[in-house]
């Protein structure tokens, strides 16, 4: 039996375009996100768009000093810095916050040059009105060093870093090997995040966690002071770490790395764990 025809003049409709579900590679992963919880949303967002279960657990805090005198007195020194380099996100946001509470903008950094540990920091200074002058093509300090290197020499230039207490000193050594005159000061300090991790712990035991994401060396210890060393180093889960740094931390504490992101940011750990998960990895550990 043929269709019925339309009637002459009808309108003619083009078929409903049927829309392709969102592929949801990582549907049924559950992932704890360790971040510090102001921080955390942007791969918690990304995960479960990928179809993860997220199970937070911040282990760290970030906390500005309360004494940024040495702060006031860097920015608005004479003559100014030739450089002023920003490791982390946590920097730019206690150093511009700062700048706000003394009636200062980050443009009042003066000519100093800037520089950014990677595109994350980069993002958050441009949010501030402040252009990176360089962003490293890797995304740790020694890359940092050898591009300021690169941009000329170093010896006698004055450059500030603001950083993290606890920070590694890979980037002002690397500096000041190269006859640079860093001034080194301390604007915030990560402490660990309180809360009870033995519900946390047993389900790591019980091997209902694929894996666990690590963003910094102090989200690492911080999850083996939450949860305890014996489900710290199970190995019941996937030790996702963004970067070197933090890979060579969880190593140090007995955390095996099964995951590690090829560059160094939330989206290159995102596209770790879809190779580790995905329809190539199907969980198999990477080399």
């Amino acid at each position: 039996m043929s269709p019925p025809s339309q009637p002459p003049g009808s309108p003619t409709y083009p078929p409903r375009s049927r829309r392709r579900p969102r592929p949801r590679p990582l549907a049924g992963r559950r992932i704890v996100v360790t971040r510090a919880r102001a921080q955390a949303n942007e791969l918690a967002r990304a995960l479960e768009a990928l179809g993860a279960e997220i199970v937070p657990a911040p282990t760290i805090r970030i906390v500005p000093l309360a004494d940024l005198a040495p702060l006031r007195a860097a920015v608005t020194r004479e003559p100014p810095y030739d450089w002023i380099v920003f490791t982390s996100q946590n920097t730019v946001q206690v150093v511009c916050d700062a700048l706000a509470g003394w009636g200062l903008a980050p443009r009042d950094l003066g000519p100093a040059a800037v520089a950014a540990i990677g595109p994350a920091t980069a993002r958050a200074l441009a949010r501030r009105g402040v252009a990176p002058d360089l962003v490293p093509d890797r995304y740790v300090a020694e890359a940092v060093v050898l591009a300021l290197a690169a941009r000329g020499d170093v010896r006698g230039k004055r450059i500030l870093v603001p950083r993290a207490r606890d920070a590694r000193d890979a980037l002002p050594r690397g500096l000041e090997a190269r006859g640079a005159k860093v001034d080194v000061i301390p604007v915030y300090e990560t402490v660990r995040e309180t809360g009870d991790g033995r519900e946390l712990a047993a389900t790591l035991l019980a091997g209902k966690i694929d894996a666990v994401t690590f963003t910094a060396s102090s989200t690492v210890a911080g999850f083996v002071d939450l949860v305890g060393r014996e489900a710290a180093t199970s190995g019941r889960f996937a030790a996702a770490v963004i970067g070197p740094v933090t890979a060579e931390a969880a190593r140090a504490l007995g955390i095996d790395v099964t995951v590690e992101a090829k560059q160094y940011t939330i989206e290159g750990l995102i596209q770790a764990l879809l190779r580790h998960f995905g329809e190539e990895g199907r969980g198999k550990k990477e080399v």
